[in-house]
């Protein structure tokens, strides 16, 4: 047999829902794990035109298209879901066989370990305090389970969830909008481009989510093919595009000017704190580590 033949091999793992998607949404799906998969590869690529302490950009939005490559991996097999009972059971030519709808819980897998990497790239670009970055990837993860929850909920009480979801994401907003936008533009001009670039981008994607929510695992409304690829696009701009407009942004900006002192073993700190290279060679005066032509002098006070 020649073609996509994943939902066959894979079918009735995880439970068959009678709404799901076709082959047409699983190769849609397998396209966008392809993209994903190159993007990942491509930025992991230019980080080795970085010195070590530079890439830590390259590496977070690596992370990001790759974990997004697995998830859609999976759902281009149909694994990862599970048929759950639809709440409105609707007279539409594209949902009228719910019934059970196919929910994928991997997608959330997906946003629970992506969303936090794709804020740490934002807001360690605007240089906000670890304590504001860590309540709001709180606030993104709690975000992140309730719309899970809500997805997996047969009854009303689903929109409760995602209320509570929806209220996180505002919070995450506001940090965007008002917190880090005003940590950014103290840092200069290319802190503030790359991050209003990357943070305008990100959260007009992110206002999108919840509408697909609501028309897929909530309101039951299109179809799961039609649900592939409304998620589809909003991970591919969310994620490979704003990834590479980060890294293109990052190109002009050095980790030190974000309040990130990333040091390498071959780099001692002088009198100013700063690291510099030693060829090896360790100089030692007064509690200030100097080169000293491969030998190691030791003043004491």
């Amino acid at each position: 047999m020649s073609g996509n033949q994943a939902l066959n091999i894979n079918n009735g793992i995880g439970g068959s829902a009678d709404l799901q998607i076709t082959t047409n949404g699983s190769d849609w799906y397998w396209a966008v794990c392809a993209v994903m998969t190159m993007a990942s590869l491509v930025f992991l690529g230019l980080s080795f035109t970085k010195p070590r302490t530079h890439r830590l950009f390259h590496y977070i939005t690596a992370a990001i298209t790759l974990t997004a490559a697995i998830a859609y991996f999976s759902m281009g097999a149909g694994l990862g879901q599970v048929p759950i009972q639809a709440e409105f059971v609707r007279n539409s030519a594209s949902v009228g066989a719910a019934g059970t709808r196919e929910i994928f819980y991997v997608r959330y897998i997906d946003w629970f370990v992506t969303t936090p990497l794709l804020l740490l790239d934002l807001l360690l670009t605007s240089g906000l305090p670890w304590p504001t970055i860590l309540i709001t990837i709180l606030m993104d993860e709690f975000m992140i389970v309730t719309g899970l929850v809500g997805a997996l909920t047969r009854s009303s009480y689903k929109w409760g969830y995602y209320v509570f979801g929806n209220l996180a994401f505002l919070y995450v907003v506001y940090v965007l909008v008002f917190v880090a936008r005003k940590h950014a533009a103290a840092l200069g001009p290319n802190v503030s481009r790359t991050y209003m670039t990357c943070g305008v981008l990100t959260i007009f994607l992110w206002f999108l989510y919840p509408i697909a929510w609501g028309l897929s695992e909530g309101g039951n409304v299109i179809h799961p093919d039609s649900e592939a690829i409304f998620y589809g696009i909003l991970d591919l701009f969310a994620k490979p595009v704003f990834g590479a407009l980060l890294l293109w942004g990052h190109r002009n900006i050095s980790p030190a000017e974000l309040g990130l002192h990333i040091h390498d073993y071959d780099e001692m700190p002088n009198a100013y704190g700063v690291r510099e290279k030693t060829n090896g060679h360790t100089g030692v005066n007064n509690g200030v580590t100097n080169g000293t032509n491969g030998a190691t002098a030791v003043n004491t006070v």
